[in-house]
């Protein structure tokens, strides 16, 4: 098996690569170790030293290191977890894991949808480019809830991304969007 490995945005995350599927449908962003447990994949990575943040999207995992960690000693680490992970054969999520609920007004379902698909189309790719992701949390009252995932989480730029480049883009198609805000 052969895991590439490329930088991001933010200096202390790095995305690997793994030449397969690792989450399909969805991601997961995992803030810390305790969080990771429904993952098997991301437990064995919060085992090693210096993990602070495991992002599992499409076919690529993200690691944000803590700040004194090097990536000279923690890489090969990584990619030794995220090989032997694969090699077994264990799940990426257990079965109890569940997803968060969006938070949508009934009547605005529609323009829910029509915001899902911009996302989906439009800003993911890119975002998914630097080894993140952006999740739809919600609207209501004109406002749009989104998560920021993986090396976006961290990432100096990620305001300037959601509040001039997403707004926007959504304000341009959709009218009754008023603002974005980040979820916590």
């Amino acid at each position: 098996m052969f895991i590439e490995t490329e930088g991001t945005p933010n200096p202390a995350t790095l995305k690997f690569l793994p030449g397969r599927d690792v989450l399909v449908g969805h991601t997961a962003d995992f803030a810390d170790a305790d969080a990771a447990l429904i993952s098997p994949l991301a437990d064995a990575l919060f085992g090693l030293p210096g993990v602070a943040r495991v992002f599992l999207g499409g076919d690529f995992v993200t690691i944000t290191k803590s700040g004194e960690t090097e990536w000279q000693a923690l890489k090969p680490q990584v990619l030794g977890v995220i090989m032997e992970h694969f090699v077994s054969g264990k799940p990426v999520m257990s079965e109890k894991a569940q997803l968060v609920a969006e938070d949508v007004a009934p009547e605005d379902v529609e323009i829910a949808n029509q915001i899902k698909e911009l996302l989906e189309t439009r800003v993911r790719p890119a975002v998914a480019g630097d080894g993140g992701d952006i999740i739809f949390r919600g609207f209501r009252d004109g406002v749009v809830t989104l998560k920021m995932q993986g090396a976006c989480a961290g990432c100096p730029s990620s305001t300037a991304t959601l509040k001039h480049g997403i707004e926007n883009l959504l304000k341009h198609y959709i009218p009754e969007v008023q603002s974005v805000t980040q979820a916590a």
